[in-house]
């Protein structure tokens, strides 16, 4: 006979059920997909555009860029030209480089002057700062336009000096006089000048004679050491070793410098040709040797 079968008990598998129904599943936490952020590039880009307007409409911009273009081509124009100098066409001439204050020197040759326009006038920091104006010749001759001049350029803050035009076959000191009747030196004036480029005939101690007259009776009447104008080679050939105690401006052009032996020059006339506003003649164009406080120091008390 066939052995019954026992009855599998079902028990376990119902038991498993509950174990898997009774362990709490483990809840998968998602985080959410990053937003990107909206317009964040292209609020960026508005602001740069905005501050690339603000800065090329604004009047500085351009005044920076057309002066480093200015610079640059000033560099440009000068390459292979003569270091010791600058070529300023509104003066229409070469200024030497280390020199800070700049003046002319005037007579009836340049007939009447708007001093307005002289003392307007100015390029890359260049102006006319002084004048020296002639006033007298010989014994006989004053300058024609001299009182004018006198008057007019100080009226624009122009610093003046007057000069006489010396006749070596003249009394000096008749010369001296005659020279010192025509103005009154005032505080802040340049001291008088002497301008002796010519022997007349004379003999050169003859001239020396009559020129240290001159000096002599300049300094105790207009109570300041006067200056002497004269060329570097008549310097070298008449007044070499002489007048020493008295300071010098002379005129020498187109050289690349101004040396006067051991002397101590103070104004140095380095062109005939200068074109300045308010001057309708080529003008003589001078530089002084010294800065702004040395020039202040050199005027009259």
């Amino acid at each position: 006979m066939a052995t019954p079968k026992k009855p599998v008990s079902k028990k376990p598998a119902a038991e498993k059920l509950i174990t898997e129904r009774s362990v709490p599943k483990k809840t998968v936490t998602r985080k959410p997909a990053a937003k990107k952020k909206a317009g964040n590039s292209g609020t960026t880009w508005k602001i740069v555009i905005a501050g690339l307007l603000i800065i090329l409409l604004s009047p500085f911009y351009y005044g920076y860029v057309l002066k480093m273009f200015s610079s640059t081509w000033q560099w440009f124009m000068d390459t292979g030209e003569n270091p010791h100098y600058r070529v300023y066409k509104s003066f229409n001439i070469r200024i030497p480089n280390k020199y800070q204050v700049h003046g002319i020197d005037v007579s009836y040759a340049q007939g009447k002057i708007n001093w307005p326009k002289v003392k307007a006038m100015e390029e890359d920091s260049v102006h006319v700062s002084f004048a020296f104006i002639k006033a007298s010749e010989g014994l006989l001759k004053v300058d024609p336009y001299f009182k004018r001049n006198w008057r007019e350029a100080p009226k624009v803050g122009i610093t003046c000096g007057p000069y006489h035009f010396f006749r070596s076959n003249k009394n000096g000191m008749w010369q001296a006089r005659f020279f010192l009747q025509n103005f009154t030196l005032e505080a802040g004036d340049l001291p008088p000048v002497v301008d002796i480029e010519t022997l007349d005939g004379a003999k050169p101690e003859a001239m020396r004679k009559e020129l240290q007259a001159f000096l002599s009776y300049v300094e105790v009447h207009a109570k300041v050491k006067p200056l002497i104008y004269t060329t570097l080679s008549f310097y070298a050939d008449y007044l070499a070793g002489y007048f020493d105690d008295y300071h010098l401006w002379i005129a020498h052009y187109n050289e690349d410098d101004l040396k006067v032996g051991p002397r101590n020059w103070l104004f140095w006339q380095h062109s005939d040709k200068a074109s300045i506003n308010g001057i309708y003649h080529a003008v003589d164009f001078d530089a002084f040797k010294g800065d702004s406080l040395a020039f202040t120091k050199l005027l009259v008390p």
